[in-house]
């Protein structure tokens, strides 16, 4: 089949650290001052990076179903928001929110990722989603 007509259930798990960062420091999330033009258009947006900034480890051990490992060479996640890619990006956007509530009911990193993996993370709002703490 053309390889634009293969469906994104076809290219398995994106890349994700199984644990957390050993001895590597992780690479900082960015700040909301470190956010401007289109990057920061919406609340969400912004707000998105400071809830990241809280669990850097947990959505280290997450993947990111917009495929930005074999694109961008991420390797989870947290990756897309250590640069301006998380605010550009509907799914990162909504996997870092759904990762953030999962975490605040206390729900393990592979617990979430498996709601991940399952696609639980499309059922975020990012209209209200700005909301969330």
């Amino acid at each position: 089949s053309a390889p634009f007509l293969r469906s994104d259930d076809d290219q398995g798990v994106p890349h994700y650290n199984a644990a957390p960062a050993k001895g590597d420091k992780l690479d900082a999330i960015l700040t909301k001052d470190q956010l401007w033009g289109e990057n920061a258009q919406f609340p969400y947006q912004t707000h998105a990076y400071e809830l990241a900034a809280k669990i850097p480890a947990v959505i280290h051990q997450q993947p990111c179903y917009c495929y930005c490992d074999r694109g961008m060479g991420h390797n989870s996640l947290h990756s897309c928001f250590s640069g301006t890619h998380g605010a550009q990006c509907g799914t990162c956007l909504k996997e870092l929110y759904y990762t953030y509530q999962m975490h605040k009911q206390g729900k393990t990193p592979q617990q979430i990722r498996a709601g991940i993996i399952k696609g639980d993370w499309k059922q975020i709002d990012l209209q209200t989603a700005a909301s969330i703490n």
